[in-house]
């Protein structure tokens, strides 16, 4: 599948945006390699959790019960959540500072033992995902989908992003323009689909030279003019 030159789409989201410098002023900047490395494991079990619980909800809801929500988990603390007693879990199912969905909270020690153990063979989370190279976001979707809990769908981009880790994330603005202009033909989160989105923005990145996260902005931007 050969990609449309990116310029079109730039345009585009220019226009809509009324100047360049509009345009600039909403792209997001992906963490330097530095800045990943310098994550700490518990900021990342927090981030999986917080996408998690906004899955399906309105996402303001978990940002107003945030800060009970780092208090009833703790911190966040990895290798504690990766043991947690079972009914600890029962505990934070009747607690009234976050939501209260034994689902989603199941997921946190599935998570924080995922994190552990990547931690073990690579120093951190944060090592982990500055090696892991851009050009590849939906092996790493794979990789967490697989051995994490709830990181499925659009719940991995949101964290990664969230982290400062540069890649797209499957807006309906963002697939819209994929499948209108025919560089998307199947399911997003197919093996075809991934395949045929991580090609066409990996094509776009040696064009452009952009990080994949401003890619993705723009094109939402084709057709959101807000």
């Amino acid at each position: 599948m050969s990609a449309i030159k990116f310029s079109y789409f730039y345009e585009r989201a220019m226009a809509r945006q009324g100047s360049e410098s509009a345009l600039r002023e909403r792209l997001p900047k992906p963490a330097s390699r530095e800045q990943l490395l310098g994550l700490d494991d518990r900021q990342v079990l927090a981030e999986m959790t917080r996408c998690i619980f906004r899955a399906g909800f309105a996402w303001r809801v978990i940002e107003n019960k945030w800060s009970g929500f780092e208090a009833a988990f703790a911190g966040f603390f990895p290798p504690y959540w990766q043991q947690v007693p079972p009914e600890r879990l029962d505990e934070l199912a009747r607690d009234e500072r976050i939501v209260r969905n034994p689902q989603k909270i199941a997921t946190v020690p599935v998570n924080a033992r995922m994190i552990v153990e990547v931690a073990e063979q690579h120093g951190s989370f944060g090592a982990f995902l500055a090696d892991w190279p851009a050009d590849d976001q939906a092996g790493l979707q794979v990789y967490l989908k697989k051995y994490g809990s709830r990181l499925g769908g659009t719940a991995a981009q949101h964290v990664l992003r969230r982290l400062g880790w540069d890649g797209y994330i499957y807006t309906p603005d963002t697939l819209t323009a994929l499948r209108n202009h025919k560089l998307l033909d199947a399911s997003e989160f197919s093996k075809r689909g991934m395949q045929q989105i991580q090609t066409t923005f990996n094509e776009w990145q040696t064009e452009t030279g952009l990080p994949y996260c401003q890619l993705s902005r723009i094109l939402s931007m084709t057709l959101d003019a807000r």
